[in-house]
């Protein structure tokens, strides 16, 4: 699986370059001639070093520190009810029983409806926070990408890159943080 997930983002990659080679090949002489422009960047660390960035991180995980504290309140709950009823269920009759384990069905499924929509809210406490930060960045990389007359930028941090080796000449992370420290777009 790993293997073909490379595979299959190798050939996305080669792809994207192929139809760049295609697209470069469709303009002027001058610019044919020169082939496609790439660059890279380091997500990740660009948005570690985005001002504004510490302050969202710590802002996120106390909020998400709150919502695991529910849900982990909620899983003693059921633990605790499905350990009292281990221990009652010899001694109740069969409707007991029964009713019993409809309670603790009930309880897991709202645990898991509380966990979703705890999730939800956490991916979007998460976009409120980092989204506009994200976008400052991708404001940032386009204007690189249309200053330097590239074709292409990849992400050397993105899962499932293969890119294993690029010229440091190309590598626009410093570049970026600088303009985003400098407060440029």
């Amino acid at each position: 699986m790993k293997r073909e997930r490379r595979t299959i983002t190798g050939l996305a990659i080669a792809a994207a370059v192929s139809l760049t080679v295609v697209g470069v090949a469709a303009l002027p002489s001058s610019s044919a001639q020169e082939g496609p422009r790439l660059a890279v960047i380091a997500s990740e660390v660009i948005l570690r070093q985005t001002p504004g960035y510490a302050q969202a991180e710590s802002t996120f995980t106390s909020d998400l520190a709150a919502w695991r504290q529910e849900v982990e309140g909620l899983q003693q709950r059921l633990d605790s009810a499905a350990s009292a009823f281990d221990q009652q269920s010899v001694v109740l009759s069969a409707s007991a029983r029964q009713a019993k384990t409809d309670e603790l069905r009930q309880l897991q499924q709202q645990y898991q409806t509380r966990a979703s929509e705890l999730q939800q809210r956490a991916e979007q406490r998460r976009q409120e926070l980092v989204g506009p930060l994200e976008q400052r960045i991708q404001t940032v990389i386009d204007g690189l990408r249309a200053e330097r007359n590239l074709t292409i930028v990849f992400d050397v941090s993105a899962p499932g890159n293969n890119i294993v080796s690029a010229d440091p000449v190309i590598d626009l992370t410093t570049t970026v943080v600088r303009r985003l420290n400098d407060g440029g777009q």
